[in-house]
């Protein structure tokens, strides 16, 4: 049981395939259309129920509880090697100026 006033994040989906633009290609016509909120539990409830949360902003949600305290997962990307390299012609560059 996920307590009311938990911080959580839900899932809706606001566009089924049959609702979906005819001019999409193929692969994501045939996709639903989904969102993902976070937000405060306003009822007790379980990890799957429909519930509703109340937004930082103050929006009242409606959508499918996938997790409690969800934690940030955004990063950078995987790392490029490259990137590495032209890091270092720049800096030799940059060196190479400061010391005529």
């Amino acid at each position: 049981m996920i307590d009311k006033g938990t911080f959580v994040r839900i899932r809706k989906t606001l566009l089924t395939p049959e609702e979906r633009s005819p001019n999409l290609p193929e692969d994501t016509k045939e996709t639903r259309l989904k969102m993902w909120a976070k937000g405060y539990l306003l009822k007790d409830a379980d990890l799957f129920d429909i519930v509703e949360i109340k937004t930082i902003h103050g929006r009242i949600l409606k959508g499918r509880l996938k997790e409690a305290n969800p934690r940030y997962k955004h990063n950078f990307g995987d790392f490029v090697p490259e990137i590495l390299t032209i890091r270092n012609i720049i800096k030799a560059d940059l060196e190479g100026d400061l010391n005529d």
